[in-house]
């Protein structure tokens, strides 16, 4: 038996994939991403390779940390959705005690790499938000309010600030715009996430906006923090943040998200929600990149 594999108390075989996957990599991957785009926006140069490693590699335990305590908490939840019963602990490839364990060095380890080589106000700004996720939203807000992703959404929203921090050790006005877009970002791509999987939230009893006020009120509001989110991420060319390449780009995709925000709108599919969704993935990560590229065309000489 090597190292990294194991037998758990059901008799089933855990090894580093099981963990692995606790960490919701696909989700810690677009929050590290954008953290990173926060060091680059946060300095005119290059990012020192020192600070960029050990806070890319911080805030991803954290994160990842964060992700495994959610899968501990939802772990009942996640066994009656078709969406996430085959995940670790549902299906007892990992055990509760193994799961704390893991979620609690995990964290403790990301937190010591970004308080002693990063600065204590990532430190203390990752801790906030890894209790934000875990705590607050997983445990209070979740099952509590169809707002939750509402309310429980600026967490999610934090990477940029964490890794704006991490750079210059303050946390300036233009990362809170970052912190704002992602946060606006957040309820119209959950929502369309959420509707196309409405039965299954309706199975699992967390009280979700399509499962408590229904299809139409949902696409209502997709509609309507689309067109918050359009106005949002306009601001960092209005305050002189950035330039023409990323007003450029980001009119093409609010475009593009208006687009299937009114279509989604006007006609439903559980096809076109999944589309909107997975374009809003699309969109973030592009948002961004064009961020920082209309950054360093702007410092760069031509």
């Amino acid at each position: 038996m090597s190292a990294t594999t194991g037998i758990n108390q059901s008799g089933t075989k855990t090894d580093f994939s099981s963990f692995f996957a606790l960490c919701k990599p696909r989700v810690t991957a677009l929050i590290v991403f954008t953290a990173i785009i926060g060091m680059f926006l946060a300095t005119p140069g290059m990012v020192q390779w020192n600070i960029l490693l050990a806070a890319t590699v911080g805030i991803a335990m954290a994160s990842g940390a964060a992700a495994a305590f959610n899968h501990l908490v939802e772990q009942k939840i996640d066994a009656k959705m078709a969406r996430t019963r085959g995940r670790p602990l549902p299906t007892g490839q990992i055990n509760s005690k193994q799961t704390f364990i893991f979620a609690t060095i995990v964290a403790l380890v990301g937190l010591f790499i970004l308080y002693f080589f990063v600065n204590p106000l990532t430190m203390w700004l990752t801790f906030a938000t890894f209790l934000g996720y875990a705590v607050v939203y997983t445990i209070f807000l979740k099952p509590a309010t169809p707002l939750n992703i509402v309310i429980g959404g600026l967490s999610g929203a934090m990477p940029p600030a964490l890794g704006w921090a991490a750079v210059t050790g303050v946390v300036s006005a233009e990362a809170w715009i970052l912190v704002l877009i992602i946060f606006a970002w957040t309820p119209p791509h959950f929502w369309a996430l959420a509707l196309y999987r409405r039965e299954e939230y309706a199975k699992s009893g967390l009280p979700m906006l399509p499962v408590t006020h229904g299809e139409m009120y949902t696409r209502l509001h997709i509609l309507l923090y689309t067109i918050i989110l359009v106005a949002v991420t306009l601001i960092p060319f209005a305050m002189r943040m950035s330039g023409i390449i990323y007003l450029v780009s980001v009119l093409i995709l609010d475009a593009i998200f208006m687009g299937y925000a009114i279509k989604l709108y006007k006609t439903y599919t559980d096809e076109l929600a999944k589309s909107t969704f997975n374009y809003s993935i699309l969109y973030l990560m592009l948002l961004f990149l064009a961020l920082v590229i209309d950054h360093y065309w702007t410092i760069l000489p031509h």
